[in-house]
């Protein structure tokens, strides 16, 4: 197939004020970081727990977009009070509009062989995490009486089997289950809430702990048999974020032909 074609930006985000956990580095929150920048979000604000990769890339961004658009923290999910000072960033301009839960821990090992400490770090920062962003979000929206839009990361790995991942399976499963419960607790306050799953986007950072045989079976089984690029991902989680989506809420949007 022939390589996809970045568009750039329509203002689908034009006057809000995002925040993005995972956002440094390159891969989807990178990705989600750069898509809101160039649909015209009044600010973004994003959250690592590499500090050094998050200043290099709030230089970056806030010379080509504007230093005054621009704000990182660093922020461990696992961490109630870091999840609410990353949000105190979002209040200086104004309080967060869109809420995206990129933040997430992979791993490969065997259920004979996985540790409890394995399996509780997975969960923790996988499933957990969102749902602390969920809800400190979602209470900040509730209580500037303003509506909103939470999305989150999932993974065809939530619906379908794969070796050595249980403890990621069972936590994007349920960040499945996590925002079709979150969405309908927020309807009443016009806040919508939805995720996307990815299968396989690329990246340098995969591609260095990904052996080209897992690599070369994941490209094998998506209908395009390629990867997609982090920027497709980004650009349905832009599209959930928008208003294009304004009747939308507690879907999974599979960005991959892979449901099962």
């Amino acid at each position: 197939m022939t390589a996809p074609q970045y568009v750039t930006g329509h203002d689908l985000l034009a006057g809000k004020v995002v925040a993005v956990t995972a956002g440094a580095g390159a891969g989807i929150g990178a990705s989600v970081v750069r898509r809101s920048l160039e649909e015209g979000a009044r600010a973004v604000v994003f959250s690592d727990t590499h500090e050094r990769r998050l200043a290099e890339a709030e230089a970056a961004l806030g010379e080509e977009f504007g230093a005054d658009r621009v704000r990182q923290l660093v922020c461990d999910v696992t961490d109630e009070a870091q999840v609410a000072a990353f949000l105190d960033v979002a209040d200086e301009f104004g309080g967060v509009d869109v809420m995206v839960n990129n933040a997430g821990l992979g791993g490969t090992a065997s259920i004979l062989e996985m540790t409890d400490e394995q399996w509780a770090k997975v969960l923790d920062i996988t499933l957990t995490g969102t749902f602390r962003c969920i809800r400190a979000a979602g209470q900040r929206m509730v209580a500037a009486g303003k509506p909103g839009v939470i999305v989150n990361n999932a993974s065809v790995v939530g619906w379908r089997a794969q070796e050595g991942q249980a403890h990621y399976a069972a936590a994007k499963a349920g960040v499945m289950a996590l925002t079709r419960c979150a969405a309908m607790d927020l309807a009443p306050h016009d806040i919508r809430v939805n995720a996307v799953s990815p299968s396989l986007a690329m990246h340098p950072f995969l591609a260095k702990v990904t052996s080209d045989e897992l690599l070369d079976e994941l490209t094998g089984r998506e209908a395009f048999k390629r990867a997609a690029e982090p920027w497709e991902v980004a650009n349905v989680m832009v599209f959930l974020a928008s208003d294009y989506s304004s009747y939308l809420t507690g879907e999974v949007v599979s960005v991959s032909s892979q449901h099962a």
